[in-house]
């Protein structure tokens, strides 16, 4: 197969561009009108194209021209040059024999170099021994510019004399032995001024304050030796001698000698220990920080224009002071330090170290990026510190509150009440020293870090738990021996308010503590666990206070129902006087507790009341008896709740004094028939009682036959309510004494006795 010229396949293309165009332009009949206008504005572009292609092709035949041109220019150049070639090859190989009859020529210009060498230092040779002295004397005068110009000298001249020597005959180290001993003092000159550099370096911070211009002579003197070690560094690379004492690598030096003296700086600061003064860790950390920003201060106010730029001085000493300290602090951590000592060191390494008092001052952050500091101590070694101070705390909180304890429990003994608080309740001291400590600990532990601030606040409360329950026991304990003799102490009841008291000041405490030290606002199981040991103290607290009472009404409550309380007793008259009594010290319990005790106070009364009807101490023998002890036991029920209601018992103060009433009630009924009515009233009003508490109470009421008790006994069985939505249900643990054989034959023996 044939294939087509470019040349036509481009023409081709070209016509089948056009047509496409002229049919695009052409595609309506009004637009035949503008084919003349369409010819020559296609004319117009083709001439552009035209003209651009022909300047174009004139340009590259232009620049081949200019091509052609130089590569002949090049080729008649190249022709010389190989020409010159082969003359200077031709005479090279005529004068090789010329160059070796030389030598002799060539031996005498080196050695002429060294007499010319010898010449011009002979003036110094000779007075090597009293440049020397000069010298020295400059050096003690501490005119350190003056010497160091000596020194130079008289180095240069046996640098010179020694290279000279080397060029001549290297091998011959007898020469340079003479050269060496003639000017052997130079070194010793020269080690006597870097001594005399250093001092001045030891003592920069008072320098730059008093001659700064002593301190830019010593880095100037350092700077000349520098370019001097680098010029007998690069000569040796070429000629292989180096001078001897070359390099003095003086500025490497200077920097060693700097960071001695920032090291001696920090570790000169302990001026006390602690078998001299207790906050001796203190003093050494704020004289430490007094220190330190003096110190920079003064390197950026003023040392800093003592050094060459590229020295970054601030930044060099800030970092010398940051690793001076580090290494200080890591020394301090791993001694022996007691629990308050930790905290001081770990608060300050933590807190003030990068703070507007330290490295973060003003003068200081326009210079340097604190946060770019490695930490002063690695994170195991605080780790390890923390771990010793919690073990510690655990330790030393142990015993403060035993300790407290103790104190708390000879407060009971005391014959003299407790002291109240602005509202008059009573107190102890116990809640405010055990919350004093917390307090302190925790605002210490707030200092070093917010994680351990939690950390200590969770070991507090792990601690007032374990604490609560020896508080327990020794509130139990402190009961029993009550107990033993109820004459002592003489405060009990006053003591075991404040007791009670305490436990609300506990919580409230604990709550404080929490909102303040706390992040988190969600209760924890061992918040739970103090609340439910708090309340459990106070509660029994409450009930050792109302078995005190209960203790004094025993005597009274024994006499009622009973034929002597028929006939004309005051037992309830007293028990009300003495109830009354005790709450009037009662009125010192705190809220809830208070309130829970008053109706507590009255359930138990009420229940010992019931429990003396349920006795059978009395059977009534006539219709007068059951209406005259109903009609008291009516008396007494308004008696209790006149009482209670004075003492603001609560709303279950009438429907506790109306089970007196209703029994009451059942006594005073005068028809037997209606018996079933009333005894069915009662029941649905207290639905707890039981079968055997109505025998008792138609036992107590005494005319009620043996089918008419079974009958209302049957009934009430059969027809039993429950009483499980009963809030404080009064007759469930009052139980009906049961008479025995061994019973029956005492009470017959005590009737033939009688």
């Amino acid at each position: 197969m044939f294939r087509t010229h470019p040349v036509i396949e481009t023409s081709r293309e070209a016509v089948a561009t056009a047509v496409q165009r002229v049919a695009g332009m052409l595609q309506r009949s009004d637009q035949l009108d503008k084919v003349e206008q369409y010819r020559r504005r296609e004319a117009r572009k083709k001439a552009s194209v035209e003209a651009r292609l022909k300047a174009a092709i004139q340009s590259q035949l232009d620049g081949v021209r200019t091509g052609l041109t130089q590569l002949h220019s090049a080729l008649l150049d190249v022709k010389d040059i190989q020409g010159s070639l082969i003359d200077v090859s031709k005479d090279w190989r005529q004068s090789i024999n010329t160059i070796e009859s030389l030598k002799d020529v060539k031996d005498a210009v080196v050695q002429h170099s060294q007499l010319a060498s010898a010449v011009e230092n002979l003036k110094n040779i000779f007075s090597v021994p009293e440049i020397v002295a000069e010298t020295q004397q400059l050096i003690e005068q501490a005119e350190l510019l003056q010497a160091h110009r000596k020194l130079m000298e008289l180095e240069c001249s046996r640098d010179d004399l020694m290279y000279e020597q080397y060029r001549m005959d290297s091998k011959n180290t007898s020469d340079m032995n003479l050269i060496s001993i003639y000017f052997e003092n130079v070194q010793g000159l020269s080690d006597e001024l870097a001594k005399q550099l250093w001092m001045v370096l030891q003592r920069s911070m008072v320098t730059v304050r008093r001659d700064p211009t002593m301190l830019v002579s010593v880095v100037r003197i350092i700077e000349r030796e520098e370019k001097i070690d680098r010029r007998m560094v690069d000569r040796k690379k070429q000629t292989g001698f180096i001078p001897p004492g070359r390099p003095k690598r003086w500025k490497d030096k200077m920097f060693e000698v700097l960071e001695g003296t920032v090291s001696t700086r920090i570790e000169g600061t302990q001026a006390v220990t602690r078998e001299t003064d207790k906050m001796w860790l203190v003093r050494l950390l704020e004289i430490t920080r007094k220190y330190v920003l003096d110190d920079l201060i003064v390197v950026k106010n003023l040392m800093v224009q003592c050094f060459p730029p590229h020295y970054n001085t601030f930044n060099r000493f800030f970092c010398l002071y940051h690793n001076a300290v580090s290494t200080r602090v890591k020394e301090l951590a791993s001694e022996d330090l007691e629990a308050n000592e930790i905290v001081s060191l770990l608060t300050w390494v933590l807190n003030t170290y990068k703070s507007v008092e330290m490295m973060g001052h003003p003068e200081l952050c326009s210079e340097c990026d604190i946060n770019q500091l490695e930490p002063l101590l690695p994170q195991d070694v605080v780790e390890d510190l923390l771990s010793k101070y919690v073990k510690t705390f655990t330790s030393n909180i142990t015993g403060w509150l035993r300790k407290a304890l103790e104190t708390d429990k000879k407060d009971w003994q005391k014959e003299t009440e407790p002291e109240a608080d602005q509202d008059g309740f009573y107190q102890t001291t116990l809640p405010a020293i055990v919350f004093q400590m917390f307090e302190q600990n925790l605002q210490v532990a707030a200092q070093i870090d917010g994680d351990f601030k939690e950390q200590v606040l969770k070991l507090c409360l792990k601690q007032m738990n374990t604490f609560l329950i020896r508080y327990r026991e020794e509130v139990v304990t402190y009961k029993e021996e009550h107990l033993r003799d109820r004459q002592l102490p003489q405060c009990y009841v006053q003591y075991m308010i404040a007791i009670i008291n305490n436990c609300q000041t506990f919580n409230e405490s604990i709550n404080s503590l929490k909102r303040k030290y706390s992040q988190s606002s969600e209760p924890t199981e061992s918040d739970a666990t103090i609340e439910r040991t708090l309340n459990e103290v106070a509660k029994e607290g409450c009930q050792f206070l109302l078995d005190e009472v209960f203790l004094d009404l025993e005597h009274h409550l024994s006499e009622l129902l009973t034929r002597k309380w028929l006939t004309g007793s005051h037992a309830v008259d007293t028990i009300c006087v003495t109830v009354e009594d005790y709450f009037n010290d009662f009125n010192k319990i705190k809220k809830p507790f208070n309130q829970e005790m008053t109706s507590e106070a009255l359930r138990r009364v009420v229940v010992e009341y019931i429990k003396a009807v349920m006795q059978k101490r009395i059977t009534f023998k006539t219709a007068d008896e059951r209406r005259e002890g109903a009609e008291r036991m009516i008396k007494e029920a308004d008696q209790f709740k006149f009482l209670f209601r004075k003492l603001a018992a609560g709303e279950d103060t009438d429907w506790l004094c109306g089970a007196i009433t209703a029994i009451a009630e059942v006594f005073k009924l005068t028809d037997p028939t209606l018996l079933f009515l009333e005894v069915t009233t009662l029941v649905s009003k207290y639905p707890d009682i039981r079968s055997e508490h109505i025998q008792a109470l138609l036992a107590v009421r005494g005319d009620a036959s043996r089918e008419m008790r079974q009958m209302i006994i049957g009934t009430l069985t059969e027809n039993k309510v429950s009483y499980s939505s009963v809030a404080q249900p009064i007759f469930k643990d009052i139980t009906v004494p049961t008479i025995t054989m061994t019973t029956m034959t005492s009470m017959a023996t005590a009737k033939l006795l009688k």
